[in-house]
């Protein structure tokens, strides 16, 4: 499990070139092994999006996750959680303390890794959507390879669920929630689902002030299928309800990239992830459409065979890849 594995991995922390970050953690403490645990354990249920998740995935009971934030929350003497049966909220102190928890795990990996793992070797495969996988995986497999050279790393570009077991992957991004499985997942952040559009779109066409008005529109499509789309809106710029918008398409492609260019050239208007159009909208070649519409972002994770991350190679990777990944992410 992995926060036992943070846990043991703390004798090899050398606190004298990182007092800063961890003084305020343990001072107080006469186990800070205890605390450790109890810090893996609040966050997974963060990541992880309940008790009971969290519990499940950790292979713990449900009492031992609420001992275990109960006893974070006397140690600190704040509420981090307000509970429910099922979920929970966090607090501006949970917040707080989540920043800094996450940096002392993420510090600790990486120390590990420096540490344990220098001498590492072995193969590496890892799937990711074509566009997430060129502009946020490339640059941590580059930095990885460069940090480990006795790993080799293979990356298939897929924009489709792959089967980890059946395909002989190690490492998957997916941008979606995820059903309950037998897999291990981390959660890097979070990507909009934007609506775009070329300012040369935008002078020739008025600009759409609710989703109902891309009827009288150019869209612009990314399937295979056919010339009509169904893209979610908020019923309301108030409302949390979304409903799905039945578009048609004046142009429709199979790749997002080639999408994404047609809107820049003004051909109509798009509906991209957020990490796909950074640069775009950074530089005002495109615009972002309709926002107090958009759906709640949707979230990213690394999805992983749980066995499979006791090995070298591919834990390594993970520890690696984690903290870089959820900057990039936070980032767009």
């Amino acid at each position: 499990m992995i926060f036992l594995w943070f846990s043991r991995k703390i004798v090899h922390f050398r606190l004298e070139n990182n007092k800063k970050l961890l003084q305020s953690l343990i001072a107080e403490l006469e186990t800070p092994m205890d605390r450790l645990e109890a810090i893996s354990i609040f966050v997974a249920v963060v990541d992880y999006g309940s008790l009971a998740g969290a519990a499940r995935k950790l292979g713990l009971s449900p009492a031992s996750v609420t001992r275990a934030v109960a006893q974070l929350e006397n140690t600190t003497g704040e509420r981090l959680l307000e509970r429910t049966t099922r979920r929970f909220a966090m607090t501006e102190a949970g917040e707080r303390h989540l920043s800094t928890y996450r940096s002392v795990l993420e510090e600790l990996a990486r120390l590990d890794s420096r540490t344990q793992d220098r001498d590492i070797s072995g193969n590496v495969v890892i799937t990711a959507p074509e566009l997430f996988g060129r502009m946020k995986v490339m640059p941590v497999v580059e930095s990885f390879l460069t940090a480990h050279p006795r790993v080799q790393v293979r990356v298939l570009f897929l924009n489709r669920i792959v089967d980890l077991v059946g395909e002989g992957v190690d490492i998957a991004v997916r941008l979606a929630d995820l059903p309950d499985s037998s897999m291990s997942a981390v959660k890097i952040g979070e990507v909009r689902r934007l609506t775009c559009a070329a300012p040369s779109y935008l002078a020739e066409r008025s600009m759409p002030s609710r989703p109902a008005d891309l009827a009288n529109h150019w869209c612009i499509g990314l399937n295979e299928g056919g010339a009509q789309e169904l893209w979610p809106y908020r019923e309301s710029a108030t409302a949390r309800r979304v409903r799905s918008l039945r578009v048609t398409c004046r142009i429709a492609l199979n790749s997002a990239g080639a999408a994404i260019e047609a809107a820049e050239r003004g051909m109509g208007i798009v509906r991209p992830l957020s990490y796909q159009v950074e640069r775009q909208i950074a530089h005002g070649a495109l615009v972002p459409l309709l926002p107090e519409y958009e759906p709640d972002p949707m979230p990213v994770h690394l999805v992983f065979q749980p066995l499979r991350f006791e090995g070298g190679a591919l834990r390594t990777f993970i520890n690696f890849a984690v903290p870089i990944l959820r900057k990039s992410v936070a980032a767009q």
